[in-house]
């Protein structure tokens, strides 16, 4: 059962309840990688949560850059919240269609542009069908809302501050992806990236934060999963993965533990893997 907290992580009980309140804001934040055929705008349109909207994570990004998906300027999102009808004042929850996956960069985007009032729904959209609760296939009736976006710097890093922290080794460098992928056993899925993870990190697999149903872990089977990890808590955190979508798992799950000295590398390893001068270790760290 979800510890409900309408800034990190809710329950189906608790949508189910809050569904039609009139500053409820539902948005689809579904995103899936491109091997995997998936469509994730045609899998919304064929069934979301009731009221929900679909939140394109690559097209609310910064379309400057050559790197996937990256955070936006505030502009361009408070013109995208508006015309979706979202905006100051919402209690914004976000599901994907994986239990709990993409939505979690949703979530940390609308941190980043200052929105607090947001939370990712536990067990996501395999939990609501699994429960027999409903959806539908219609386009909400949006209504224009202003939106307000301060940029909140301190939850982002960017490459060279990365590099520092792994020089200085006074964070914790948390890589969400898959232990075959951070050991450089596995090759990478985007084209052109070497193989291996950034010195000194640590491999926090997103999966070990989540239980078999996609909902995430309590408190201590957290704290547990971390100590495995060989993680110190009490240093502040960076976290990273291919391309700054599941690391944001690790960001709610070090939010539940009450932890709020921890930013989000926004190029991850799209970034860092694609420049020889960067260093790279291989093996388990």
């Amino acid at each position: 059962m979800t510890d409900d907290d309408p800034k990190t992580l809710v329950s189906t009980d608790w949508l189910a309840a809050h569904l039609k309140d009139p500053d409820l804001r539902v948005l689809d934040g579904s995103w899936h990688m491109p091997q995997e055929g998936r469509d994730a705008r045609a899998d919304y349109e064929a069934a979301h949560i009731p009221g929900a909207r679909f939140f394109d994570i690559d097209e609310i990004s910064d379309h400057r850059s050559e790197l996937p998906h990256m955070a936006p300027p505030p502009e361009k999102f408070m013109a995208r919240m508006r015309a979706m009808g979202v905006g100051d004042g919402h209690q914004v929850v976000v599901y994907d269609t994986k239990g709990i996956y993409s939505a979690a960069r949703v979530w940390w985007l609308f941190k980043l542009m200052g929105h607090t009032d947001v939370a990712v729904l536990d067990g996501g959209l395999p939990k609501w069908v699994a429960e027999g609760r409903e959806t539908e296939d219609l386009a909400p009736v949006v209504r224009d809302r202003h939106m307000t976006a301060r940029m909140q710097n301190h939850l982002v890093r960017d490459v060279t501050q990365v590099s520092q922290a792994a020089k200085l080794g006074n964070h914790e460098i948390l890589d969400a992806r898959a232990p075959g992928r951070f050991a450089g056993s596995e090759p990478e899925p985007r084209e052109g990236l070497r193989s291996g993870h950034i010195p000194g990190s640590k491999c926090v697999h997103y999966a070990m934060l989540l239980n078999d149903d996609g909902t995430m872990k309590d408190a201590e089977a957290l704290r547990a999963a971390f100590d495995a990890a060989g993680v110190e808590l009490d240093k502040p955190a960076i976290t990273t993965c291919g391309s700054g979508v599941t690391a944001a798992i690790i960001n709610i799950a070090l939010a539940r533990l009450g932890k709020t000295d921890h930013a989000l590398y926004d190029g991850s390893w799209s970034e860092w893997g694609a420049f020889a001068t960067l260093p790279v270790e291989t093996g388990d760290g």
